[in-house]
């Protein structure tokens, strides 16, 4: 039975692999998986033979040649499983790609001393007492062999890779929505059932820490199983999927969960499982019961019905228009850009009427094209590709500003309608409708809305067309308002860059007509060694004057990177104030407390100080006075900064004071005070500012002194 069994499962694994072959052409997912089920294919061919032999050195010659093809299966079910629907599997190869070489590298470390049986992954039966085993099954216990290291290895390395490989099946048919989900999804509800029960298997083995050929009916069934639910999928082209999901390891995912419980619970369940008469045939009716139950539970149909059903014999309309409105708002209003928008869109479009294909192509900048923005059944290759004649898109464009109201054009004859189908490709043959909802904001389109393959192949009613005009509008409101925003954004950059210029090419001018006064007298005074000595030394002073302008200007459009060093903030700040010692109009008076040894940037912080003395010296009288002191507060340093000149006004603190080209001096950019507040909140701390209209002003510099002990 049981070489009947493998035979049968190498048979079907075979078929599977050519068909892929045939159907996925030069698909590296498709080449993958038809070596993968080669594999699977000779090691269940290995099965049978090892269940059916009769000397027990049969058997283990068996049995080492199918351990050596199952060493091989971890990489390529792996690479499977990241590649397989992954428009960015490339980014996922990058991201694995040290789990994927230890996948590689490992079992074939293994397998070569286990081939060459200088490691054994198993003893014969001769070797160990048969009544210590434990476990199903064992009324054979001569063909039964307990593991060595190597073999226990081997099946902890294909158990791991069982659970990632299922982990990843789930997190690509999450993220597959609508006829994406429709066509891969038996594809890897065959493959999970096949690795759910190699994961099972895998871990009986490691329980009981041995090979029990009972479980060889089990694999086999499995694989023959699995083959019947992918061989489905084959024919629905299943290898142009392209979907993009999450790269984080964990992220909600269901199968960890259920495999942590199962592996927790695996030990005691075995101790119960030798008193149940019939494990394993109790056990694979089960397996094919749950699988059923999960393919009901995908069924879009079976969903349908559920939702029909609920609504005729529990009075519930067939749409909940307050969830609908509230989902639909929330998944748009939190989408600033376009394409992030429609993405969302044609999602929660898909689930809300039960469409498996709904795409939106939104009118380009030129007003000539429909250009692709989000699918539930194209991936962004294939929308791009599909394009409009210029004439056709013309006639689209009058059709449906002329018809604002959803439209069902699978009928209809007009060449607009003939355009707009070979945008919306269909994936049922019998399709009964497709509808296209025009998106119209401020009396202008703004795109198109197509809608096909709905579950069951019902038309719409005038209670869906009703909610299809509203879901509509709210799309296209969405739009506007990105539109909108961008556009005023793009002003505010334009505002932000004149603003810059205009400070820029002023302090330039000045530079330049300095220079030129310069050049004038150069050949009047040249042969003067006095005059050269002071045109060198004023041509220095500019050019350092025009690199400190541009280094200024540069800390807008970088990150600010510090580098923290164990400093005392009394020598940065009296480093500074030398600086100003000796110039007349300015009064210092310094009260620096000592021990205030904090992590900070020496330069950066520096430059904080030079700012905020530099302003304060400039909005002082000729005979004005300014304080800097330092202390410690509550687990802060505090460097204070106060004068007594002509202050600031609220209404500048609040708004303009720490914003880049906002500045009440004659001269200034605007730059110091945005650039010291970028500097401290980098250290973790913050600048507070009390002002008063001629009477001063006082900065504090909160720098946290824990940092220290990060």
């Amino acid at each position: 039975m049981a070489l009947i069994l493998g035979n049968a499962g190498a048979v079907c694994a075979g078929a599977v692999a050519l068909i892929a072959l045939w159907r996925g052409r030069r698909s590296i997912s498709a080449g993958l998986f038809a070596v993968g089920m080669t594999l699977l294919a000779l090691e269940s061919v290995l099965q049978g033979l090892a269940k059916d032999a009769l000397p027990k050195e049969e058997v283990a010659h068996w049995q080492h040649w199918r351990l050596a093809v199952m060493s091989l299966l971890p990489s390529v079910w792996l690479l499977f499983s990241l590649s397989y629907a992954r428009g960015n599997y490339r980014e996922f190869f990058r991201q694995w790609r040290y789990v994927l070489i230890g996948a590689l590298v490992l079992p074939v470390v293994l397998v070569c001393p286990i081939i060459s049986h200088r490691w054994p992954p198993f003893s014969a039966p001769s070797d160990y007492d048969p009544d210590s085993l434990t476990g199903f099954g064992h009324e054979n216990f001569e063909w039964v062999f307990q593991l060595q290291p190597a073999g226990f290895v081997l099946y902890a390395v294909f158990l791991a890779s069982a659970v990632v490989v299922l982990m990843n099946f789930e997190r690509t048919l999450r993220t597959a929505v609508g006829t994406m989900r429709w066509r891969i999804k038996f594809m890897i509800l065959g493959l999970a059932v096949l690795f759910a029960v190699r994961a099972y298997t895998s871990s009986q083995a490691l329980l009981s820490r041995n090979i029990d050929p009972s479980l060889v009916a089990v694999d086999c069934g499995a694989l023959v199983l699995g083959c019947l639910l992918t061989l489905r999928s084959l024919f629905r082209d299943v290898w142009d999927v392209a979907v993009f999901p999450s790269k984080a390891v964990l992220e909600n995912s269901l199968t960890a969960v259920v495999a942590g419980i199962y592996l927790v619970c695996v030990g005691v369940l075995a101790k119960l499982a030798p008193w149940i008469e019939g494990f394993q045939a109790k056990a694979f009716l089960f397996l094919l019961a749950l699988v059923a139950l999960t393919i009901v539970a995908l069924s879009e149909r079976a969903r349908k019905h559920g939702r029909r059903f609920i609504s005729r014999y529990f009075q519930r309309p067939l749409y909940d228009y307050r969830t609908v409105w509230r989902t639909l708002t929330e998944g748009i209003v939190s989408r600033v850009k376009e394409t992030d928008i429609c993405q969302a869109a044609v999602i929660l479009i898909s689930e809300i009427f039960q469409m498996l294909s709904v795409t939106i192509w939104l009118v380009d900048e030129k007003r000539e094209n429909l250009a692709f923005a989000g699918s539930t059944s194209l991936s962004a290759e294939a929308g791009a590709g599909l394009r409009l004649q210029k004439e056709e898109a013309m006639a689209v464009f009058q059709a449906l500003e002329a018809h604002r109201d959803p439209i069902d054009f699978e009928t209809l004859k007009d060449d607009w309608a003939v355009a707009l189908r070979r945008l919306t490709p269909t994936q049922f043959r019998q399709n009964r409708s497709r509808v296209c909802v025009p998106l119209v904001g401020g009396s202008r389109l703004l795109g198109v809305i197509s809608l096909a393959d709905r579950v069951g192949g019902d038309f719409f009613s005038l209670q869906d067309f009703d909610l299809l005009r509203c879901v509509g509008d709210q799309v296209a409101a969405g739009l506007l308002n990105a539109q909108l925003s961008q556009k005023l954004l793009q002003a505010k950059e334009l505002e932000a860059f004149q603003t810059m210029s205009a400070f820029f090419v002023h302090d330039l001018k000045n530079t330049a007509s300095t220079l030129n006064l310069m050049l004038q007298n150069l050949p009047i005074h040249f042969d003067n060694p006095d005059f050269r000595k002071d045109a060198l030394r004023g041509m220095a002073k500019t050019c350092d004057h025009i690199n400190r302008l541009i280094s200024r200007l540069s800390l807008l459009r970088h990150d600010l990177q510090i580098k923290p060093v164990e400093s005392d903030l009394n020598q940065v700040v009296a480093g500074v104030l030398s600086d100003w010692d000796g110039i007349s109009g300015v009064t210092l008076v310094k009260n620096l407390r000592p021990g205030l040894a904090i992590l900070l940037d020496r330069e950066q912080i520096a430059k904080v100080v030079t700012n905020l003395v530099l302003n304060a010296s400039e909005a002082i009288a000729p005979s004005g006075e300014i304080r800097i002191e330092t202390s410690q507060n509550n687990g802060w340093a505090v460097l204070l900064v106060a004068d007594d000149g002509c202050g600031m006004g609220t209404e500048f603190m609040s708004h303009a004071l720490f914003r880049p080209f906002q500045t009440t001096k004659k001269k200034g950019l605007g730059i110091g005070m945005f650039q010291s507040k970028m500097i401290v909140e980098a250290h973790g701390g913050r600048i507070e500012v009390e002002s008063e209209v001629q009477k001063g002003t006082t900065f504090r510099v909160l720098l946290p002194i824990d940092q220290q002990s990060k």
